[in-house]
């Protein structure tokens, strides 16, 4: 799943939950449930590479893709909403998206401690190897996006 969709999710969850550990923990966790889901996503396979003119088009469309999340949490975040409010939204965007940045720092340093991690993400994926159509895959995206609207901007 691309940043962009873990992160509109995870600031969801920050903006309908209100226990504040609560909304981290489910939102760290929404990022292996929208793995499950049939998706499209980057190619990072490059990044285990040493030349750097491979790497740099993967690290510049996940930049890219990262602060696009953060810029349409803030055109759809609500204004009314207290800073306070605001901050949780963006820790539990941060915190949905946590899983894939241990996994690129895995590929980038291959730490022993994130190989347990790494597995499990890939157990998530396991939809990844099926012959899913682009148009499912893209569609399971767009259907998280409307749910990350409707919940962001519109709860009170």
């Amino acid at each position: 799943m691309i940043l962009l969709v873990h992160l509109l999710f995870g600031a969801a969850i920050g903006s309908a939950i209100k226990n504040i550990p609560l909304a981290i923990i489910l939102a760290f966790l929404s990022h292996y449930f929208l793995d499950v889901l049939p998706h499209a996503e980057y190619a990072i396979g490059n990044i285990n590479k040493k030349l750097w003119r491979e790497k740099l088009p993967v690290i510049l469309k996940i930049t890219l893709d990262f602060w696009m999340g953060v810029l349409i949490i803030m055109i759809f975040s609500n204004p009314t909403l207290p800073a306070g409010r605001q901050a949780i939204i963006y820790a539990c965007a941060f915190f949905s998206v946590l899983p894939d940045g241990f996994t690129v720092l895995h590929h980038l340093f291959q730490h022993k401690i994130l190989k347990s991690q790494i597995a499990l993400h890939e157990k998530i994926h396991f939809l990844k190897y099926k012959k899913i159509s682009i148009f499912w895959r893209i569609l399971s995206l767009i259907v998280v996006i409307i749910i990350y609207t409707t919940l962001l901007y519109f709860n009170p």
